[in-house]
């Protein structure tokens, strides 16, 4: 039996505070603790502690090197970056510009909507591994200290991690533990439920780039297009060019699995076929999976312990909101538990606002959820689209 390893230190003394995962939300939450003086370790297992769907959204995909799912980032992610000081050295990193995107929703017509007229201008094709090392860089910049390891469970107010660079497991303390384990959710399940939308899954490839400059291949917006038994979406990413389909688990096609399969599929598309131009069914890297439903964890948050990111609150994928809402969960989270760090007293208080913050997040992606899932009407006997008519019988359920 392996011996565990005491509480954990920091330079000077305890640490005040362990952030459990190392992307956008946790990097976030930790860099906010960070500024505020706070004594903060980040958990970063450096996607090794996934199994094996997860490891989808890790992103080996296959043929093109490390690729992370998860690649729009919206304009109104500006202000924020800006008000956590990180926008300039974002802009810096130079993340291919997203000028809109194109929709064939409700329509076999292709209707675009532009960033031209964006309050905050346009959007960007993130390289995540990238971003969230930058996230990360900045949190340790501030005062946060990187550790690599895995969140096992989580006993009482204590952590079992195991060291990536040992293998050794470690029991780990602090006041407060922020969970942003993702859709893991390692520490908040033990705390709440989970009410999951549907089961909605992602199968996505990614084919490389071409050296043709092909202007269809170039194409700076995302394709989104409706199908029988789900939808496509396909966009640039510094890795090539992604291409993913969203069915639901118990209706997905077996032969997806395969490149063949994949392919044979994404031919029956229109819009989307006319980007992959040029690429053919031997080019098909092997799909990978991910899952893709809507998920909410309630209560979120609780005496000594914050979740945020998916752990708090996933996204279907049509709102192409993820990574905003990680990066604001993450601030969020950051500040309720610096507030109740300065003041045990208003503990109660501040995981309140905490909560109202992510209900009324949760009350608005419903709305707009069931509005754009509405708008499609072509295909009124598909379970797909039957499920997600208003009246309909949606597989939701507890995760």
């Amino acid at each position: 039996m392996t011996a565990h390893r005491p509480v954990s230190e920091g330079p000077s003394g305890p640490v005040d505070v362990l952030v459990a995962g190392g992307g956008p939300a946790g990097a976030v939450a930790a860099l906010v603790v960070a500024r505020a003086g706070r004594r903060v370790e980040l958990l970063d297992d450096g996607g090794r502690g996934r199994g094996h769907r997860g490891a989808a959204a890790s992103g080996l995909a296959a043929g093109t090197g490390e690729v992370k799912i998860g690649e729009f980032l919206p304009p109104a992610a500006r202000p924020l970056l800006g008000e956590l000081g990180l926008l300039d050295g974002f802009l810096a990193a130079g993340h291919p510009i997203s000028t809109g995107t194109y929709a064939a929703w409700g329509s076999t017509a292709l209707f675009g909507r532009s960033h031209l007229f964006d309050p905050y201008g346009h959007g960007w094709h993130l390289d995540r591994l990238r971003f969230d090392a930058f996230l990360r860089e900045a949190a340790i910049a501030a005062g946060a200290r990187l550790r690599r390891a895995t969140v096992l469970d989580r006993r009482g107010d204590r952590l079992i991690v195991r060291e990536q660079t040992t293998g050794a497991v470690a029991e780990l303390s602090a006041r407060w533990t922020v969970d942003a384990t993702g859709r893991r959710c390692m520490i908040g399940r033990r705390h709440g439920h989970r009410r999951r939308q549907d089961r909605l899954v992602a199968a996505y490839v990614v084919f490389p780039s071409r050296p043709t400059g092909d202007p269809a291949d170039a194409e700076a917006r995302t394709v989104v297009e409706a199908a029988a038994h789900g939808w496509w979406y396909t966009t640039r990413i510094p890795a090539g060019r992604l291409v993913a389909h969203l069915t639901d688990a118990d209706l997905a096609d077996p032969s997806l699995r395969t490149p063949h399969g994949f392919w044979h599929a994404l031919s029956r598309t229109v819009h989307v076929r006319r980007r992959l131009a040029g690429h053919g069914p031997a080019a098909t890297p092997v799909p990978r999976w991910a899952p893709a439903h809507g998920l909410r964890l309630a209560p979120a948050a609780g005496p000594g312990w914050v979740a945020a990111g998916d752990a708090a609150l996933a996204f279907d994928p049509l709102s192409s909101q993820g990574i905003l809402m990680a990066l604001h969960t993450g601030a969020r989270a950051g500040q309720a538990v610096t507030s109740c760090l300065a003041d045990e007293e208003h503990t109660t208080a501040a995981l309140a606002d905490y909560t109202g913050f992510l209900d009324g997040i949760a009350a608005a992606y419903q709305r707009n959820h069931a509005y754009a899932y509405d708008q499609e009407r072509r295909w009124p006997r598909s379970p797909f689209w039957r499920r997600r008519r208003p009246g309909g019988t949606p597989l939701s359920g507890i995760a």
